[in-house]
């Protein structure tokens, strides 16, 4: 079962790898990458939604978790992703583009800036990104890079590239900044993208993870795979009396609006994973630190990137290749959680 390897290719500490959304706070996922680049692996198939799809298409163009950390830190102002030239913020704009245009900001800056960077290393279609050219253009192993959007026109999730066949396009023609930028479109805060079919017929593509903002099984293949597939998650802890998450501020529509984004975007870090998808997550705790802040200060810059180094640290003095295939790949599934839970409460009682 090959993970979409071509022949000869070696597998040695070769893995795939899934990135949750999750806005500025990506920057966690540069820091568990460095981890795993320091420890030896090198990418096959890559995968992220929003944010996760930002640090995906950069990943899959050859940058390093080093050179992409140095770029966050010293190049990226990430109030510009958040700012339309000449609008500087002004609430009544912002206001009057939520309710007529469906979000507060263009989003220019985000394809703007993707594409400059994947430019400089000669990369601008997935058709630049052909990781196995056997594959058909269907097929999640054709393409070193996939990136998640939504189209909330007919709810359902797509595959980029591979699904712009449903719009009678080329996949291979497809512009990764353009993905990015359609993967990146947070409900509210940035306008969705309209993508015609051939008929004519228009749909509304906005931020992945309003479908899937963490599909590990993407990569997953029958039997037992010969790399693995690692997922970076990016979590909050839940709230206690010293440390409660800060109120959103609810007064007025655009406020309203602004609280359901966040709302949505916490809601993920509760969501249930099973067994073998969580043993093979990364998990990288944010401190609280919301999805849309775009005024980091350094230091929260210099928390998230730690805290994804400190979980990548810890996840790897556990994690074992060859036990995970005997667990749960060999066809055998292991007792589910709840039975493990209930054999636990026999003993308990």
């Amino acid at each position: 079962m090959s993970n979409g390897d071509a022949p000869g290719s070696s597998t040695q500490l070769r893995a795939d790898v899934v990135l949750e959304g999750g806005g500025v706070r990506g920057i966690g996922h540069v820091g568990a990458l460095s981890i795993m680049e320091e420890k030896g692996y090198q990418w096959g198939n890559i995968a992220g939604t929003s944010a996760g799809a930002f640090v995906a298409a950069m990943l899959a163009a050859g940058y390093t978790a080093s050179e992409m950390y140095s770029i966050m830190k010293n190049e990226v102002q990430f109030s510009r992703f958040a700012s339309d030239s000449g609008l500087d913020g002004l609430l009544p704009v912002e206001a009057f583009h939520m309710l007529q245009r469906g979000g507060m900001h263009t989003g220019n800056f985000i394809e703007t800036f993707m594409r400059q960077k994947l430019s400089a290393k000669g990369i601008v279609t997935f058709g630049d990104l052909i990781l196995n050219a056997r594959e058909p253009k269907h097929s999640n192993f054709r393409y070193r890079l996939m990136v998640i959007a939504s189209d909330i026109s007919t709810g359902t999730m797509l595959r980029l590239p591979q699904d712009m066949e449903l719009f009678g396009l080329d996949p291979d023609e497809l512009d990764i900044a353009q993905a990015v930028r359609m993967s990146a479109s947070i409900p509210f805060f940035f306008m969705p993208i309209q993508q015609k079919h051939a008929d004519g017929r228009a749909s509304l593509i906005v931020d992945g993870g309003l479908l899937s903002n963490f599909p590990v099984y993407l990569f997953d293949v029958p039997g037992v795979p010969r790399r693995p597939t690692f997922g970076l998650r990016l979590v909050d802890v839940p709230p206690t009396v010293e440390e409660p998450w800060p109120p959103n501020p609810t007064g007025n529509a655009l406020e309203i609006g602004r609280a359901l984004l966040n709302t949505l975007l916490r809601a993920h870090d509760r969501l249930y994973m099973d067994d073998h998808t969580y043993v093979r997550t990364i998990a990288i705790p944010v401190n609280g630190i919301s999805g849309t802040k775009f005024d980091l200060s350094p230091q929260e810059t210099q928390t998230l990137y730690q805290n994804g180094r400190n979980a990548a640290e810890q996840f790897f003095t556990t994690w074992d290749f060859e036990a995970y295939k005997a667990t749960y790949r060999t066809g055998h599934p292991p007792r589910s959680r709840r039975e493990q839970l209930h054999e636990h409460m026999k003993r308990a009682g």
